[in-house]
């Protein structure tokens, strides 16, 4: 396990699971239908606990401020700051580890407990994040 840092928020639209880990595919499907592929956009997974289940967001960021309102979509915002990480390479052949990955950055004292997990897409792999306290 890694840390790293950003310097700013970033602003994405998102798709929310209908369930997890069930809904999650049809999420990011769903926003893929929505919005134009850039590769300047950033794809994203994020999640955490809510009242015992865990509450699964699909996202994406804007390319410009009003790109939201266009599609309709939420916002949210992930905070800028230090995160603990590690990447899946190939995440497609190997889904199971991601949530392997979650679950190990999770017993980690640093974490924040108002954070949550964060699916960062490039291309074929995938970077688990889990913010740290500030």
């Amino acid at each position: 396990m890694e840390t790293t840092s950003t310097e700013n928020d970033k602003l994405v639209m998102l798709i929310e699971a209908s369930s997890f880990p069930n809904g999650v595919g049809a999420a990011h499907e769903k926003l893929h239908g929505i919005l134009p592929f850039s590769e300047q956009r950033g794809y994203y997974g994020i999640s955490w606990m809510e009242q015992g289940n865990v509450r699964y967001l699909a996202a994406a960021g804007e390319l410009h401020e009003t790109e939201a309102e266009k599609y309709a979509l939420e916002k949210f915002t992930i905070k800028k700051g230090s995160y603990i990480c590690e990447t899946v390479r190939g995440f497609m052949k190997h889904i199971p580890v991601i949530g392997e990955c979650f679950q190990k950055m999770l017993t980690d004292p640093r974490i924040d407990p108002q954070g949550y997990c964060l699916e960062s897409y490039e291309g074929d792999d995938v970077r688990c994040l889990v913010k740290l306290k500030d």
